[in-house]
């Protein structure tokens, strides 16, 4: 079976596991799609409650009933770099709809927090469900039955996944993606992290740290490191869900605003009084478009949190996704760009060596993504996505991206690629099921074979590094860190002091059944193992001193501990009650008690279906 030919057999495979319950997830949104314009539904009371505030030329419109009226669903607060310029968002949008006759409303706001702010914080064990938070708020903006069609101004770690699958939840309604882009380049990512390794080792002060990251983040947009915020915009243009090459084009720049306005108008275009153009979101997100994002995570490196997220992005759609479909995806996949932590460049320069475009060109040349597939953008498929917006005479256009790398050593081709498979790989073995990301670590890194040292929190290995303890070959198993535990919070916290520990020449690597940034970086690490310690699982069953093996190369990661010994031992399933309280974490009891394990996508939302 050649390539393409697995390609549609995964996508098949999905299909049919998928046979009932996307047929439910149909059926709701065509009876939805069957009462016509929606706020036709509503008493003269509730439009007059939905309609108060608005300027009086938009409530003769909303009165009259006959145009449609668009959401602005919007992720603004001005603490967060990239959330911040969302904040003119709202008046464009109105502005733009208005030359078409319509009116645009800002339904609701939804939180968006980040993880650089979080990470080693307790609010990190918030972040995770945060994305069904979002995802319930999403849903509460959208309940008033007022719109007929939505924009989503969302852009990083949890807020894009979460208003997906809250816009999944009203499928009937067309839906189109509006990043912010990335903040301009500042220092180089290279330079930023061997700060954080001096600062580990105490060779940096603490001015000296906070005058480097403050160089790397220092103005509106999201980070330009290739983590999980530029994977969701990868994934938005991958699905078909931004208009073409929107993701990395910077905020407060002339197209950007361009593009944003030429969202919102064709939200309203591809709404049901567009009529032939009527594209709802159920049509767009489907198994071909969800196995498209794996294709682009897998060629792009992208971030380990999206095998969480795209399986609950898929099952909010009546898709049944695993991480055995991500292995599938990854062994037919070549990895294409090296985009930092993979490699040096940032987004900005990935962007301008052909950026996206390119990289689905590639794809598509190659027969790896599937290009029959509707999208926002219209006619075309996903063919569209090889085209790039400018600016002619301030008129927003597209043309024809290039066909060629500006730089190969950031984007490659499927003929000479940078790793012959995806940068995302399976692990198995007795310990359960994880995930690795091992597009940025060197192949003499991708085994390791050394004694466990348990810890269940980041602060013991951090305690344990600031004794001169870890001075060895070692596998650090931090357990307790699923999501019933504690939230399942990152641990990027510990990536300096393991890659300080590898450069020292010691073989390391970390066993994990939390979560890594979307900046996981060289040092190996099987993350995400299921089923977690909490509930349970292999990894509280290791004990200091047992050899773990984790090869990166095979896909394995077990206890090299003699069979009959292993199955007599117990786990050790005892969660820390400080993750129960404090900084809100009371308030996601609840969240805690019902999630799904990772490979179910961690969520709070979808209880497990019998045979996952």
């Amino acid at each position: 079976m050649n390539k393409q030919q697995e390609l549609e057999a995964i996508t098949l495979e999905i299909e049919r596991r998928s046979k009932e319950t996307r047929k439910l997830f149909e059926d709701r949104c065509n009876q939805a799609n069957s009462q016509g314009l929606q706020r036709q539904a509503l008493s003269c009371t509730n439009l007059a409650h939905a309609v108060a505030a608005v300027p009086a030329n938009d409530k003769l419109v909303l009165h009259a009933e006959r145009q449609p009226n668009l959401a602005i669903v919007t992720s603004y607060n001005d603490m967060l770099s990239a959330h911040q310029p969302f904040k003119d968002y709202p008046d464009i949008i109105k502005a733009a709809v208005r030359q078409q006759g319509a009116t645009a409303q800002v339904a609701g706001g939804v939180p968006a927090m980040c993880d650089g702010v979080t990470q080693g914080q307790p609010g990190m064990e918030l972040s995770l469900f945060s994305r069904d938070s979002i995802a319930q708020t999403t849903a509460i903006a959208l309940s008033h039955n007022m719109f007929d069609a939505a924009v989503y101004l969302g852009v990083c770690d949890k807020i894009v996944p979460g208003l997906l699958i809250g816009a999944l939840s009203f499928g009937h309604l067309p839906a189109v993606f509006v990043p912010a882009g990335p903040m301009t380049t500042g220092l180089s990512n290279k330079d930023k992290a061997r700060t954080r390794q001096r600062f580990a080792e105490g060779k940096a002060s603490r001015e000296e740290l906070l005058q480097s990251e403050s160089a790397s983040y220092h103005g509106p947009g999201t980070c330009t490191f290739y983590g999980t915020a530029n994977s969701n915009q990868m994934l938005m243009e991958f699905m078909g869900l931004h208009l073409p090459g929107a993701a990395f084009i910077n905020p407060g720049t002339e197209i950007r605003e361009a593009l944003t306005a030429a969202a919102a108008q064709r939200a309203i275009a591809i709404s049901q009084a567009g009529k032939d153009t009527f594209t709802p979101l159920y049509e767009v997100v489907t198994a071909k478009s969800i196995i498209n994002a794996l294709v682009g995570l897998m060629a792009t490196g992208g971030s380990t949190n999206h095998t969480l997220h795209l399986v609950a992005i898929a099952r909010a759609a009546g898709l049944i996704v695993n991480w055995d479909d991500f292995a599938r995806i990854g062994n037919i996949v070549p990895l294409l760009t090296h985009v930092y932590p993979s490699g040096k460049a940032d987004v900005n320069q990935f962007h301008a060596a052909g950026g996206l475009a390119l990289v689905i060109h590639e794809l598509l040349q190659a027969g790896l993504l599937h290009e029959d597939v509707k999208t926002v953008a219209g006619d075309g498929g996903l063919r569209r996505y090889t085209e790039e917006p400018y600016l002619s005479r301030e008129k927003l256009e597209w043309r024809a991206g290039t066909t060629k790398s500006l730089d190969p050593e950031i984007i490659s081709t499927t003929a000479s690629p940078f790793l012959s498979d995806g940068g995302l790989i399976l692990l198995q073995g007795n310990l359960g099921r994880a995930v690795a990301k091992v597009s940025a670590v060197r192949e003499e890194h991708r085994v390791v074979n050394a004694p466990a040292r348990v810890f269940t929190s980041q602060q013991q290995l951090v305690d344990a590094f600031d004794r001169d303890e870890l001075n060895l070959d070692f596998v650090a198993v931090i357990r307790q860190q699923g999501p019933h535990a504690n939230g399942m919070p990152e641990l990027h916290r510990l990536t300096p002091i393991l890659g300080v520990l590898l450069d020292r020449g010691h073989k390391v690597a970390l066993v994990t059944d939390g979560r890594m940034s979307g900046a996981s970086g060289k040092v190996p690490a099987a993350i995400h193992v299921s089923p977690e310690s909490a509930l349970g699982g292999a990894l509280g069953k290791v004990r200091d001193g047992d050899q773990i093996l984790l090869d990166c190369d095979r896909g394995i990661v077990e206890a090299q501990v003699d069979e009959a010994e292993w199955s007599e031992r117990l786990a050790d399933d005892e969660v820390d009650n400080d993750s129960s309280y404090g900084f809100g974490r009371e308030l996601f009891a609840n969240f805690r008690r019902v999630v799904t394990n990772a490979e179910q996508g961690a969520s709070s939302l979808y209880p497990p279906l019998p045979n996952d």
